[in-house]
């Protein structure tokens, strides 16, 4: 018992003696219970005023005022909105002696007249401050655009507003209906223009990193103020109202205005030139129409006279039969005036699909002949056009299984760039780091393979084609009696004019539509382009007449998304001059594929390791201008494209296969594709295997595509033959050249045209999806009826060994 006594005696004098040292260097001590079993021991220091809590081993230096009365006033809060907020109207008032004369006098004027305004409450004045941007919320979550209200803004001054109805407004003020409920279209709240115009701008600030703001962030605040003042005046009033409240971390770099410098259409010559294309074409379509109606409304009177006659006859012969009336019947392809030429199969994908098509033929018994001219205006016609591309059957030349491919692949291009571009434009951008890290978010994070499709698909067509063409002894009609050098120079001469020609006219069309869209945008939306198209198009145009905008710097770019098109075309001179030589020396021509493809992945892999890619953790557009769209580091499955095509040329598409082999190949072919976009989910690949994976996954990719083309041509493809061939894809594979043209337009105008951010979700995220599918392939119908299938046609009418007819 006296041990135990002893003990908590002990144990008193060493918890207390702390306690009795602090009493005695003159302190106080309050003991208070928080809660049920939690001590807090304050001790109060006299000379510093400041009290230290202990709980758990936490010390917490606080002011004795707070502890004593709990009224400690806390004011120097850090607020996100503070720092953000650099523009304010109040501060200019406070201090308008000494601003006044800073911006010159005509916005001086307005500008006191606004903030009278809002000192006396003018609902013009509180309207144009509500549509000002400000901080709100989110910034932290991504949201760069503090953007107001552009469309209030406008809205504020209006030109039908008469005096005479003011009186009338001021006696329903209320703005109630019967029922007493609030009817915004039927509001009486008078109204009274502004003394000026407002105008809108946009201050692009440069947040600092500091403390709070770990990583520098642009920031873009939209403001409503006299349409007077110019863009250095709105900067020297962001200057001034932040001097005043000492904010340093906030730089002010452009000022822009979406309504003081509107877009001049007279004077922009590219609008010109398009109006004057879209006119000529437009004339072009409604009279090839025309006269494909007159011309089949003929025929069918003359059809329906011979059938007359013909059954006169028999009648007259006493032969007794039954005859049926098919002058109502639907037309076969023997109905459509000679000459019309059905561009089946069109190569709308920048393959030569098309190289070896025949025009359609009319029957012998229809003594019609048409001129060339007469012909080539029937190539516009929009029938003929539109059942061309409609049509649900393929030509001999073509693989069914390729459209599947290209569908698919075209839909999740716009996926992709769908994510990429709403993303930068809302006002949760920190929501992409999120499903980033979710497994089936690598389908968009991995979305460059769809471009490999593409490529796979050109090599495939461009080799499998000209093999049969020069098989079938199309090729010699051209260059009878010439050398074998000459022969191969005309050929090569040939298949890059007929190359050029298909594709130049609905790309340089859409082209101009880009450069018209983004100067626009650029004057017009409160939003910065994504990219400099308004600038460099006007520039540097020529580049991609040439295709070879890839050979320069990315920033100099115009239409970046035409990248594959400069490369595709720099792939098919390659292959051009492999094909040509394969004709006649195979081992050579074999030799430079080879050599062409082990150079690309040598050059891939160099190019990643030396700048530590890592294609499991960077972005898939981190090293755009190095690896992305450089032709020597995309050019694999074009070359394994133009093999499978040699390939199944060679064994006419039949190819026997035990079953252990095609079960092998499609777990093969199934197992490359789901590794090369889900396999490196959280995964850490060395320097060295990053590299080597960088170089060779878009080869890998092609391969894996190549058993499904070989196995569907040779029958082995069962239900996904059957998915891939369906007809119902026929009409959006031939539209995909113009669709992969003008959806990132599409994409674009979504965004530039809102006054807002977007604020995204997966609901969100889906709808826009599909609407933006529907919307690209509605405009590539167009673009390709109107320029695309024209082209093609008037280039099968003008091939030289195309037999003449003419009256």
């Amino acid at each position: 018992m006296k041990v135990i006594i002893s003990a908590l005696a002990t144990i008193t004098i060493v918890l207390i003696s702390p306690i009795l040292c602090e009493i005695s260097n003159g302190e106080s001590v309050e003991i208070r219970r928080i809660g049920h079993n939690a001590t807090t021991i304050v001790t109060t220091n006299a000379s510093s005023n400041t009290f230290d809590t202990r709980k758990g081993g936490v010390n917490l230096k606080m002011d004795h005022s707070f502890a004593t009365d709990n009224n400690y006033n806390i004011t120097n809060l850090i607020r996100i909105g503070d720092i953000l907020n650099v523009f304010r109207i109040e501060n200019i008032g406070a201090a308008w002696s000494s601003f006044r004369n800073r911006v010159n006098q005509n916005c001086s004027h307005d500008l006191f007249d606004y903030i009278k305004g809002l000192e006396g409450g003018k609902m013009w004045a509180v309207k144009m401050d509500d549509a000002s941007g400000r901080h709100s919320t989110g910034f932290f979550y991504g949201n760069n655009y503090f953007t107001g209200s552009l469309s209030l803004c406008m809205s504020i001054h209006r030109t039908d507003f008469h005096e005479d109805t003011f009186q009338k407004d001021e006696m329903r003020k209320d703005g109630l209906s019967h029922s007493g409920v609030y009817n915004p279209s039927s509001s009486s709240i008078p109204f009274e223009n502004p003394p000026f115009l407002p105008g809108f701008f946009v201050l692009k600030m440069l947040v600092n990193a500091t403390s709070v703001v770990p990583v520098s962030r642009i920031v873009y605040v939209g403001l409503c103020l006299p349409s007077t003042c110019s863009d250095n005046d709105v900067k020297v009033m962001g200057h001034f109202s932040q001097k005043l409240q000492s904010n340093q971390q906030v730089t002010i770099m452009t000022v822009r205005s979406p309504t003081q410098t509107p877009y001049n259409y007279a004077a922009d010559r590219t609008f010109i030139i398009l109006v004057v294309v879209s006119s000529i074409v437009g004339a072009l379509l409604v009279w090839g129409t025309v006269y494909e109606l007159v011309l089949r409304h003929q025929l069918k009177l003359r059809r329906k006279k011979k059938m007359t006659k013909e059954i006169a006859s028999d009648s007259s012969s006493g032969i007794n039969c039954t005859t049926y009336d098919l002058t109502d019947a639907v037309p076969n392809k023997n109905d459509l005036p000679i000459g019309i030429v059905i561009p089946r199969n069109m190569n709308n994908n920048n393959s030569d699909e098309n190289l070896a098509a025949e025009s359609s033929v009319i029957s012998e018994s229809d003594d019609v002949k048409l001129s060339v001219w007469s012909e080539l205006l029937l190539s516009f016609s929009i029938v003929t056009n539109f059942n061309a591309i409609c049509d649900r059957r393929v030509g001999s030349d073509t693989i069914p299984s390729i459209h599947g491919l290209r569908a698919i692949s075209m839909a999740w291009v716009i996926l992709g760039h769908t994510c990429i571009i709403v993303f930068k434009y809302s006002d949760n951008m920190e929501l992409r780091k999120v499903v980033e890290k979710e497994f089936l978010f690598q389908t968009i994070t991995n979305g460059a393979y769809s471009v490999d499709t593409f490529f796979f698909i050109s090599g495939f067509l461009v080799s499998y084609i000209y093999f049969r063409t020069n098989a079938k002894g199309k090729l010699e009609k051209l260059s009878q009696g010439v050398s074998e050098v000459t022969a191969g120079t005309y050929h090569f001469f040939g298949l890059i004019f007929y190359r050029f020609i298909r594709l130049t006219a609905p790309y340089m069309f859409v082209l101009g539509v880009v450069e018209v869209t983004m100067k626009y945008s650029e004057h017009h939306s409160v939003f910065e382009p994504p990219t400099l198209d308004h600038v460099n198009c006007p520039q540097y145009w020529w580049r991609n007449v040439l295709y070879i905008n890839t050979l320069f710097p990315v920033e100099d770019m115009c239409m970046l998304w035409s990248w594959y098109l400069s490369d595709d075309t720099q792939f098919y001179v390659i292959g051009a001059v492999i094909l040509i030589v394969a004709v006649r020396h195979f081992k050579v021509a074999l030799s430079m594929l080879v050599v062409f493809m082990l150079s690309s992945w040598a050059t891939t892999g160099y190019i990643a390791f030396s700048y530590n890619h890592s294609p499991n953790s960077d972005d898939p557009l981190a090293l755009f201008d190095k690896i992305y769209d450089k032709p020597w580091t995309r050019l694999g499955p074009y070359l394994i494209g133009m093999c499978v095509g040699w390939l199944l040329f060679k064994t006419n598409c039949k190819i026997r296969m035990r079953m252990p082999t095609i079960i092998t190949g499609w777990i093969l072919s199934a197992a490359t594709l789901l590794y090369l976009i889900y396999g490196l989910y959280n995964t850490e690949l060395p320097q060295f295997y990053a590299a080597a994976f960088s170089s060779l996954s878009h080869s890998a990719w092609a391969a894996a595509l190549a058993w499904i083309v070989v196995a569907c041509s040779t029958g082995y493809g069962g239900y996904i033959n059957t998915l891939l061939s369906a007809p119902c894809i026929y009409p959006f594979s031939r539209v995909t050249y113009c669709a992969y043209l003008v959806h990132p337009i599409v994409i674009r105008l979504l965004a530039l045209n809102s006054d807002a951010p977007l604020h995204l979700g997966s609901d969100s995220m889906v709808i826009t999806f599909f609407g933006q599918v529907v919307a690209s392939y509605i405009l590539s119908f167009i673009v390709s009826l109107s320029f695309e299938a024209p082209v093609v046609t008037m280039l099968k009418i003008m091939t030289p060994n195309r037999k003449k007819l003419l009256v």
